[in-house]
C-alpha cells in the first residue's frame, strides 16, 4: 500500500503567524558566498538573538564551526551539529505541517542548491530529515525539487508560488506545471495555488515568492510595489501585481493587496544584494524585518505595525546577509507549536 500524502493524512502547512515551538537556522558555511565572513556571522547572530527574545531557536552548525558559532551566539541559542553546506534554513529545512488533532509533521522536498548553482549540496539535502528527527515529528518526502522560500501559505488552503522557480528546468524538467501544482497541494495540504510570474532577473533563487509576495493574513498579501517606471524590475513587479489583482483565495475571498517599496537605494554594488522588505519573518510576538538605513525602513515598519498591532516590529541591519542573495525570511524556518 502506498503511503498517504500529507493532505490525505489530514495535514496542512499552517500560516507563519500561528504560535511557534521554535525557529531553525543554519550557521554561515559556504565561504565563497560571503565577502566578509565575520560580519556575516555577526548579522546571523543579530537575527538569531532578535528572534530568541520571543521563542526558542536552534542553529544547525558544522562540527568544525561549533566553537566559533558558540562564541558569536552565546549560551541562549541551541546548537545542532550537522554537516551543512550552506546557510539558508528556509530552503533546506522542512515545511512543517499540523493537523486538527494537534499532531505535527514535516515535508522534505528534494534540494539541489537552487538548480545546482553550488556544489556540494548533499549535506543541505539531508537537513530537512535531520530537523524532523530533532523535532520528533513525522517526515513526509516528495520527489519534487523545491524550497521553502518558493511558497507562501495562508493556512487555509491557499498557496502562492512563482512560475520562474519550481517549473524551471534546473529543478524539475520532467514535471508539468499541473503536476507541480498537484504535488504542492498534496504535500502542503492546499486547495489552490496562485502562480505569479516571479522574477527571471533574480538568478540566485530564480525568483522565490518570499522576496516578492507573502501572506500577512487570510485574504491579505504583501507585495513589492512597481517602483519607479525606469526601474530594472518595474515590469516584473507590475506583472506580479497583475497576477494577484482580482484573485480569490481558496475560501473565495478577494485578495487585498498591500504594496511596499523595496530598498533599491541600498548603495551596495553586489549583484545579488537582497533589497526586499517582503522578506521578513513573523515569530511569536514579533515581526523581524530588515533595516537598510533608508527612509523606506520606517515606511515599511509602519505597514507591519498596521497589520500586526499586537506584535513588536524588530528591525535588524543585515548588509552582510543581503549580499548572499537572501534576507531574514530566507535564513529562518518556523516550527509550529503542537
Amino acid at each position: 500500500m502506498s503511503q498517504l500524502t500529507p493532505k490525505q493524512a489530514g495535514f496542512y502547512m499552517p500560516a507563519e503567524w500561528v504560535p511557534h515551538a521554535r525557529t531553525w537556522m543554519m550557521w554561515p558555511s559556504r565561504p565563497e558566498v560571503w565577502d566578509r565572513m565575520e560580519e556575516t556571522c555577526l548579522n546571523y547572530a543579530a537575527v538569531a538573538h532578535a528572534i530568541r527574545r520571543f521563542e526558542p531557536l536552534t542553529m544547525l552548525v558544522r562540527s568544525e564551526d561549533v566553537k566559533t558559532a558558540r562564541n558569536f551566539l552565546g549560551s541562549d541559542i541551541d546548537l545542532l551539529e550537522h554537516p551543512i553546506d550552506d546557510s539558508w534554513a528556509r530552503d533546506a529545512g522542512p515545511c512543517f505541517l499540523v493537523n486538527d488533532q494537534g499532531d505535527r509533521a514535516g515535508v522534505s522536498f528534494e534540494f539541489n542548491a537552487w538548480g545546482e548553482k553550488y556544489q556540494p549540496y548533499g549535506g543541505d539535502n539531508a537537513v530537512s530529515a535531520a530537523i524532523c528527527s530533532a523535532a520528533d515529528v513525522r517526515e513526509f518526502t516528495s520527489r519534487l525539487v523545491a524550497e521553502g522560500g518558493g511558497v507562501s501559505v495562508d493556512g487555509e488552503g491557499t498557496i502562492l508560488s512563482t512560475i520562474s522557480c519550481f517549473p524551471n528546468a534546473n529543478r524539475n524538467p520532467d514535471w508539468s506545471l499541473d503536476a507541480i501544482e498537484a504535488e504542492l497541494k498534496e504535500m502542503l495540504g492546499g486547495d489552490k495555488v496562485i502562480w505569479l510570474p516571479g522574477n527571471h532577473l533574480e538568478t540566485e533563487t530564480d525568483g522565490h515568492i518570499d522576496g516578492t509576495a507573502v501572506f500577512l493574513a487570510p485574504g491579505v498579501v504583501l507585495v513589492e510595489g512597481e517602483g519607479p517606471a525606469d526601474g530594472e524590475w518595474y515590469d516584473i513587479n507590475k506583472a506580479n501585481i497583475a497576477a494577484l489583482d482580482g484573485q480569490t483565495d481558496a475560501k473565495g475571498r478577494a485578495l487585498e493587496i498591500v504594496r511596499v517599496p523595496d530598498a533599491s537605494d541600498h548603495g551596495s554594488d553586489h549583484e545579488k544584494f537582497c533589497s526586499s522588505y517582503v522578506n521578513s519573518y513573523i515569530c511569536n510576538g514579533a515581526v523581524v524585518m530588515p533595516k537598510y538605513d533608508l527612509r523606506e525602513d520606517d515606511l515599511v515598519r509602519e505597514v507591519y505595525e498596521e497589520h500586526f498591532p499586537e506584535r513588536e516590529i524588530v528591525q535588524v541591519n543585515i548588509p552582510s546577509i543581503a549580499i548572499g542573495g537572501g534576507g531574514i525570511h530566507c535564513i529562518t524556518q518556523q516550527e509550529p507549536a503542537a
